[in-house]
């Protein structure tokens, strides 16, 4: 991560001069990356949880572009048995 991959929100955070952001969603720009929320609408969620996100991951919700079952067995399967040699070596590095 550089620099550059964080410009859009300084931008957008305005640290000179807090006062002055500008959220940039709203109902007509929904993929916008900065929203403010009130203390109310905080306060209001589920044990005040400060856990918010309105964007949304296109490739977590289009269910015809998954890969077969067997597949993604597969692909866990591989993922699993490099993180046991991972941690076998670890083990043994210690």
């Amino acid at each position: 991560m550089t620099y550059a991959h964080l410009e859009d929100f300084i931008a957008c955070y305005n640290p000179a001069n807090r006062h002055e952001r500008t959220a940039t969603w709203s109902e007509g720009t929904p993929d916008g990356r900065w929203r403010a929320y009130t203390r109310e609408e905080l306060l209001s969620r589920d044990k005040a949880s400060l856990d918010v996100f309105w964007l949304k991951d296109s490739s977590m919700t289009d269910l015809d572009s998954l890969p077969e079952p067997d597949i993604l067995l597969e692909e866990i399967l591989e993922n699993l048995g490099a993180a046991m040699e991972n941690f076998a070596a670890v083990r043994q590095a210690g």
